[in-house]
């Protein structure tokens, strides 16, 4: 399960508007992928279709699909969003991570 902050809703709805993407039936894409300087790197984008292999949830309103490589390294991951002074920007709070980078994009297990 991956959760939603209520900030990251809040800019989420934002940001799939602006996309063009209907946040009430699209989804928000999360994934994981090799890179970054702690190994592995968070990916995320919008998505309008469903694979056959993909895992959905819905937190706070946000629906979330996820393929099953990168559920493994998300589980009970937390999508937050950030605006303070160090930059702007979605932070994942994964307690799966033993080790994240300094801009948080990116983490090792």
């Amino acid at each position: 399960m991956i959760k939603v902050s209520e900030q990251a809703k809040i800019e989420v709805k934002k940001l799939m508007e602006a996309d063009g993407f209907d946040s009430s039936s699209d989804y928000v894409r999360v994934g994981v992928k090799s890179g970054g300087c702690s190994g592995l790197s968070y990916d995320l984008n919008f998505d309008h279709l469903k694979g056959s292999e993909d895992k959905i949830y819905e937190d706070n309103g946000v629906k979330i699909i996820v393929d099953n490589k990168s559920f493994l390294y998300l589980i009970g991951t937390t999508l937050e969003f950030s605006g303070g002074l160090n930059g702007k920007g979605f932070v994942f709070n994964n307690p799966n991570a033993s080790r994240t980078c300094g801009c948080g994009e990116s983490f090792s297990l």
